[in-house]
């Protein structure tokens, strides 16, 4: 077990190196010149010239990207143009606000993806299996900053129940309690939508080829229960299932540009869309970073969690 864990976190390093390489030349594929975000257009040549020193834009690229890397495995990821306080601390404060709507959602998304795709497969062509066929097909096609207009008109504007956007009552750190959860409901609900869907359509997929293997083909007509069924079901369905729950939840955990901005949540996708149209180069390679890296930390759990569950992964 533990060389299976070294070889895919071994894995993982020239992945993690290519999305570092990838990281630091969004400033070079973006349209214009970096420092056109920093100065403005009448600058005199020799502030330009000493923006490019202070920002290390005058040397070669290889160096600017070795030395960029550099500060990156320390934790410095420079500073951002706009506001000027360090990239890291924006990221982490909009990262925890992205963390607390992601946990309702994917508990909302997984747990009723996981139900409604269990049930679907387990009693195919039933009009169980229609109703949660139908309802994944909706929450897949549906666009979620569409539905979440939707609900801000439904919940905040004609019932008044949810706060149509923000993240609090104020604007100071964010609590667990009543009042600042009611702005937590809607994006919540609105990211929760998609990996509903998509987890329903799969586990489904999976429960109904699992279920004419030929091994559960004998235990029904050995006379076991529906309920040892299902036990048998869920114990070879898991390992499968994780792989596309746990990119539902990095899908989730990295926020979604769209449904933050509909409802001003100050996360990871709204800071990344602010980051995006000021031009703000440091943050915007700081959150792609931090967001890549997340993902492939995600993925080198889920695997060795898969392998856990299912030890022929291991010998493959």
């Amino acid at each position: 077990m533990l060389l299976y864990v070294l070889k895919r976190i071994l894995y993982s390093v020239p992945i993690i190196l290519g999305v570092s390489i990838l990281t630091f030349a969004l400033v070079f594929m973006a349209p214009g010149d970096p420092i056109s975000a920093i100065a403005p257009a009448d600058a005199p040549e020799e502030v330009v010239q000493a923006l490019k020193i202070s920002y290390g834009l005058d040397r070669p690229v290889p160096i600017q990207y070795v030395m960029w890397l550099q500060k990156a495995l320390t934790g410095d990821l420079g500073v951002s143009i706009a506001s000027g306080r360090p990239v890291l601390g924006e990221i982490v404060t909009a990262f925890s606000h992205t963390l607390s709507i992601a946990l309702i959602a994917s508990f909302l998304g997984v747990g009723l993806g996981f139900i409604l795709g269990g049930v679907a497969g387990f009693y195919q062509n039933s009009w169980i299996d229609r109703v949660a066929t139908f309802l994944s097909l909706i929450g897949i096609s549906v666009p979620h900053y569409w539905l979440g207009l939707v609900l801000t008109i439904v919940f905040s504007v004609w019932l008044g129940w949810l706060p149509a956007m923000g993240a609090g009552p104020d604007s100071g750190t964010f609590f667990w309690d009543f009042e600042h959860i009611k702005f937590m409901l809607l994006p919540a609900i609105t990211m929760a939508v998609i990996p509903t869907g998509i987890i329903t359509r799969s586990v489904k997929s999976i429960v109904s080829e699992i279920l004419g293997r030929e091994f559960l083909v004998s235990l029904r007509a050995r006379g076991l229960t529906d309920m040892a069924v299902l036990k048998h079901v869920i114990r070879n369905a898991l390992p499968m299932v994780l792989a596309v729950v746990g990119l539902q939840i990095g899908y989730l955990m990295g926020g979604s540009i769209l449904i933050e901005t509909v409802f001003s949540w100050p996360g990871t996708g709204f800071l990344l869309n602010i980051a995006i149209f000021q031009r703000d180069f440091p943050l915007l390679q700081g959150i792609v970073l931090i967001l890549c890296m997340f993902f492939v930390i995600l993925n080198l759990v889920i695997d060795i969690l898969q392998s856990i569950l299912d030890p022929r992964i291991m010998r493959s």
